[in-house]
């Protein structure tokens, strides 16, 4: 699904450049969960950004089911990333002034006009255990809900691959375990294909392949 070649990214010009991505090789396959991890500064939340189009390499190749995402124009990105991509980042980003319902379908909107979106954020909430918190605002239910809230919010659109940079640094344990879990099923019965960045070496039991990076470079993979 995901095939990334000699992928480099640079801040800066110069003396102060700043070598993020030295030339990473990496090939995730449908249905994976991928955790991506090593200590910071290594380049993981860099690859995962240009992983979600949310940023662009200096050079490199990068490639979703053989389709050429660099040569993609921004309004392509938009369009690729709203049909395709799903993202869920430490911040929840919850809108504080709509409900958890409306929070969760409001990207359908921007997509299309199916009137059936609202029985779809529905239908996710009730799989991610907020089918009672619909009606709430975000102030109104826990981190670990309004983190629930923001992972149905990203599968709203049947993504191909969902985005995850550290989604459980602002948790505590037991929610942190929950949206871990969550996760997982999501991997298991649904073939979601999930991407995480993560720092936390006990996350490593959740997902299928762990790959480690360090100064910008992919130092070792393996399997769980």
């Amino acid at each position: 699904m995901i095939e990334v070649r000699n992928l480099h990214k640079i801040y800066g010009r110069g003396s102060v450049a700043t070598h993020a991505l030295k030339g990473i090789d990496l090939v995730v396959s449908p249905g994976e969960f991928v955790a991506v991890m090593g200590r910071s500064g290594s380049g993981k939340s860099t690859l995962l950004h240009i992983l979600g189009l949310l940023d662009a390499p200096t050079s490199g190749e990068y490639l979703i089911e053989d389709r050429n995402m660099l040569m993609l124009t921004e309004s392509e990105k938009s369009r690729f990333r709203l049909e395709k991509l799903g993202y869920v980042f430490q911040e929840f980003s919850l809108l504080p002034e709509m409900t958890i319902l409306e929070n969760v379908y409001v990207p359908a909107l921007c997509l299309s006009e199916d009137k059936n979106h609202k029985k779809r954020a529905i239908e996710l909430l009730e799989i991610v255990g907020l089918g009672d918190r619909l009606k709430h605002h975000p102030g109104e239910v826990s981190g670990g809900e309004q983190q629930r809230a923001a992972i149905a919010r990203a599968l709203i659109n049947r993504p191909k691959i969902l985005f995850a940079d550290e989604p459980t640094a602002s948790l505590d344990i037991t929610s942190a375990r929950t949206v871990l879990e969550l996760f997982s099923r999501l991997n298991n019965e649904l073939g979601q294909t999930i991407i995480m960045v993560t720092h936390e070496p006990d996350d490593a039991r959740y997902v299928d392949r762990v790959v480690w990076l360090k100064d910008g470079l992919v130092e070792k993979t393996h399997k769980t």
